[in-house]
């Protein structure tokens, strides 16, 4: 999820999360700012650990 555009558009992060992790029903999620790389190592990780890549 692009947390850096959540003020731009009204959005509220921790309804988000709560929505999130209800919808996923416990499947991973992480919110991104791939602008700035915030993020993208959690993705990495979980990349390497669940995908056998490590």
């Amino acid at each position: 999820m692009q947390h850096a555009l959540a003020p731009f558009v009204g959005a509220d992060l921790d309804v988000m999360e709560r929505d999130a992790t209800r919808m996923r029903a416990g499947q991973p999620f992480v919110f991104t700012d791939m602008k700035r790389g915030d993020g993208v190592d959690r993705i990495v990780s979980f990349l390497e650990l669940e995908g056998g890549l490590a």
